[in-house]
């Protein structure tokens, strides 16, 4: 490849600030390693075939220490980007112990609440549970309710929708606050509290709309999961990874926190992220890669590039316009 260069430019009629020029900005395989050698090498030979008998021994010293240099940064540069992407660096030497065990979700405005209510006599039950009637509307017991405000329909069964008080409407009982319990506590107070009237009663509860946002470096979207168990490992993986261009050192957890958004940084590649409290997601997390530097760095470049492309042309279009006009007025 040097070579077939090498000739097409005419390396021997060169100067030493134009083969400089070319080594920096040349676009060589340097990813693999056997190849940038092999480059190097030909780019070594070309010096002093052509260039060192023109020049000084201590410039001809210079010119040959230029493509070990580039050798030993490029050699630098990919174990310092091992060490960016490996996950859990220190797991080897690191105490691990069990992971936390709280990771119920807590009940927030806007949640989707699936609640249903049975025991051992599922008539008296009944009154206490939302269900879909045949003819498409919302009823409990054997009458007919209708859909009502903050009640939305879900496979045969009516959810909740946790309204911006934080309350719900709930049959017979009327209305509570729930905002702030996690899904045990709600059902252990619906058991406590239609258990005064109805006997082994049970209360299921469901968050149905647990949602999890990834953006930047990963597969960027809206994750919907079915169980509130649910690690910034599982997260990510199913968005698909981090890719290579990420800050795994640095990844951002928003989270809201009594109303307010609330950030973490993450630190992908110790072995700590499992002993972290935000190990375990709560619903609408946002997870944040941001890129590296030098992802940023190749965006720049490429948008630079294609402006600088865009305006040369724009210039050279005016001027052969203004050329041709000044041909046609004075031919």
């Amino acid at each position: 490849m040097v070579q077939i260069y090498a000739k097409k430019m005419k390396f021997a009629s060169f100067s030493q600030e134009k083969l400089i020029f070319i080594c920096k900005f040349k676009k060589f395989s340097l990813s693999l390693y056997s190849k940038l050698t092999m480059h190097l090498r030909a780019y070594v030979h070309i010096y002093n075939r052509d260039i060192l008998r023109h020049t000084s021994p201590i410039m001809n010293k210079k010119i040959l220490l230029l493509p070990l240099a580039i050798l030993a940064a490029m050699c630098f540069t990919g174990c310092s980007s091992v060490k960016q992407v490996y996950y859990f660096q220190d797991i080897d030497t690191m105490k691990m112990e069990p992971l936390r065990t709280d990771y119920g979700a807590v009940i927030k405005k806007d949640d989707e609440l699936r609640i249903w209510i049975t025991g051992p006599d599922k008539t008296v039950c009944e009154p206490y549970n939302l269900t879909t009637n045949s003819n498409g509307s919302g009823g409990y017991g054997g009458g007919d309710i209708g859909t009502s405000s903050g009640v939305n329909g879900s496979n045969g069964w009516l959810t909740y929708l946790v309204d911006p008080q934080g309350n719900i409407e709930f049959p017979i009982l009327g209305k509570i606050h729930v905002e702030g319990m996690t899904r045990d506590s709600l059902s252990h107070y619906l058991q406590d509290t239609i258990g005064k009237d109805i006997k082994d009663v049970i209360a299921y509860v469901r968050i149905v709309n647990y949602k999890v946002i990834m953006l930047g470096e990963t597969g960027a979207g809206v994750l919907n999961f079915n169980t509130e168990r649910v690690t910034i490992l599982q997260a990510i993986a199913q968005a698909g990874d981090l890719g290579m261009m990420a800050k795994r050192k640095n990844v951002m957890l928003i989270r809201e926190v009594d109303g307010v958004p609330t950030k973490y940084n993450i630190d992908l590649t110790s072995a700590r992220i499992f002993q972290e409290p935000y190990y375990y997601l709560q619903q609408n997390d946002v997870i944040y890669a941001p890129a590296n530097s030098r992802k940023i760095h190749q965006a720049t470049m490429s948008t630079a590039i294609w402006s600088f492309g865009v305006s040369l042309f724009g210039t050279a279009t005016s001027v052969a316009t203004l050329i041709m006009t000044l041909v046609r007025t004075y031919k």
